[in-house]
């Protein structure tokens, strides 16, 4: 097994630390001079040269052609060497689990995807499994510099044990099921590789600050559908205590009942559906009307069983009134509990991800106007709402990345 080893960024000591912000500078701004680098870590040259230096010696910075001179001797231009090292991302998302091999500048190099498990964890487990071997499989002429594994999974990851809390539905009620899955091992045993297993939302969080949007993001929100959220907070992934953070809702199935609201039958901090429930007030909808549903049936062979969340985004995009109805309600109530988080974070900007992407413009915009009525003003006049930019490959991307990360920390 590779040497590489996990840990937490809040334990990254100094030289660490420098390791991974002269690397993410070459990563986004390369060919870059020594100078132009130390200027944006505000360090001086001779620091700078000292760590680039053991990275040239290691292969993972390489030297280009000179730059252009303002006077005296051409400064070297320097870059991150995308072959130094690989790592493997998997994710689920709303409709989809994505494989990847990711090189060190973040670029995809493969990839390959399933429909989502629609089974149990266990199921799901080995689908993320086997499409791990199925990238490693496409990916035989990279294999001696892939470092790491990264899983971007639903639920509660104990990252202690590995373990993962995964939400079920037992009845009508929901509960987090202690699922007795040791993934890190299965992973590292299977696969010879070093793993790390992260929450969906979370790893997506990371992807979009690390490869899907501009520098200088600090206080990032990442919404996986309404259900669970990833926080870039003060420039650093927030994960709280235990590693657990980012569940953004509450449940008491004994006194459910103090948790009805008349706006789409439910409350912006009760749990919801991953879809956000869109499916099921489409289903109803259908139930209830003629007209615009004859087109939504025909899309699903004409089975209200089938009508699932890509048959929604389908029927979307051919202007269907009955589906843009449900999907306005449901963007109405994103938008509300996107603007309590707003109001509690003071976020930078907003990414909508984890398959909602599909919904559209016109779904944006209702969330947006959504926040726009419910948060404090003072909170939104800088703020942005946006689609994710890594979309269905956020979570593996950010998942990779984690791995990327801890590369760049260790070398």
């Amino acid at each position: 097994m590779k040497n590489l080893k996990f840990q937490d960024e809040k334990f990254f000591n100094e030289k660490e630390k420098r390791n991974i912000a002269i690397l993410e500078i070459l990563r986004r701004s390369g060919p870059i001079s020594r100078p132009d680098i130390s200027q944006k870590i505000g360090s001086n040259v001779v620091t700078i040269s000292n760590y680039i230096e053991d990275f040239i010696k290691n292969n993972v910075v390489c030297e280009k052609e000179f730059d252009v001179s303002e006077g005296g001797r051409r400064p070297l231009l320097l870059d991150l060497n995308p072959r130094a090292a690989y790592a493997v991302g998997v994710g689920l998302n709303l409709m989809n689990m994505v494989g990847l091999l990711m090189d060190s500048k973040g670029k995809i190099i493969t990839k390959t995807q399933i429909d989502r498990p629609r089974a149990s964890v266990k199921e799901i487990t080995e689908c993320l499994l086997e499409i791990i071997r199925q990238v490693l499989k496409r990916s035989k002429e990279y294999i001696e510099n892939i470092e790491g594994i990264g899983v971007g999974i639903a639920g509660l990851v104990n990252r202690q044990d590995g373990s993962i809390h995964w939400p079920e539905r037992i009845n009508k009620n929901y509960t987090y099921a202690s699922v007795n899955i040791p993934l890190k091992d299965l992973i590292e045993k299977e696969f010879n590789l070093p793993a790390i297993i992260e929450n969906d939302a979370t790893a997506a969080c990371f992807g979009e600050q690390w490869l899907g949007l501009s520098e200088g993001i600090d206080n990032l929100l990442y919404m996986f559908s309404g259900v669970g959220a990833g926080f870039i907070l003060n420039g650093r992934l927030y994960t709280g205590t235990d590693g657990f953070a980012g569940e953004v809702a509450i449940h008491n199935y004994k006194e459910s009942g103090l948790f009805n609201c008349g706006l789409g039958n439910t409350c912006f901090l009760k749990r919801w559906e991953m879809d956000l429930g869109i499916v099921e007030e489409v289903k109803s909808r259908l139930l209830q009307r003629q007209g615009s549903a004859k087109e939504i049936l025909e899309l699903a062979d004409n089975d209200i069983e089938n009508v699932d969340l890509k048959t929604v985004f389908l029927a979307n995009k051919q202007k269907n009134p009955l589906v843009k109805e449900a999907l306005d309600l449901a963007g109405k109530r994103l938008g509300i509990k996107i603007a309590h988080l707003v109001n509690l974070l003071n976020p930078q900007i907003v990414v909508i991800g984890g398959g909602l992407e599909e919904a559209g413009n016109d779904f944006l915009e209702v969330v947006r106007q959504a926040v726009q009525d419910w948060a404090f003003r003072e909170m939104i006049q800088n703020l942005k709402i946006i689609f994710s930019q890594l979309r269905e490959n956020a979570v593996a991307q950010g998942a990779a990345s984690l791995v990327m990360r801890q590369i760049f920390a260790q070398l």
